[in-house]
C-alpha cells in the first residue's frame, strides 16, 4: 500500500525538478508515484536536493528538490511504493 510523503509545491520546467514538501523521509533510490486527478506515473529517486546541496536522505519537514522524467503539477500528491 502505497503512503503519502508529501505534496508538490513548485515545478521548474527547463530543468524537469518537483520541490516537495515532505510529510514522511525519503531517500534516493525509493521508488515514488506522483498522482494528481487522474494523471499519474511512478518514479525511482534518482537525484534528491536540499537547499541546493546533494542528499541522500530527506526529513519529514523538509522540502526537498527531486529530478522527474515527467512533468508534476503543482499540489500532487506524492506517494512512497
Amino acid at each position: 500500500m502505497a503512503k503519502k510523503i508529501g505534496t508538490v509545491t513548485h515545478w521548474y520546467d527547463k530543468i524537469g525538478v518537483a520541490v516537495i514538501k515532505l510529510t514522511g523521509p525519503l531517500s534516493k533510490g525509493d521508488r515514488i508515484k506522483i498522482k494528481k486527478g487522474d494523471e499519474e506515473f511512478e518514479e525511482t529517486v534518482s537525484s534528491l536536493q536540499i537547499d541546493h546541496a546533494d542528499a541522500d536522505k530527506a526529513k519529514k519537514g523538509a522540502e526537498a528538490a527531486v529530478k522527474l522524467s515527467q512533468k508534476a503539477k503543482e499540489g500532487a500528491q506524492v506517494f512512497l511504493e
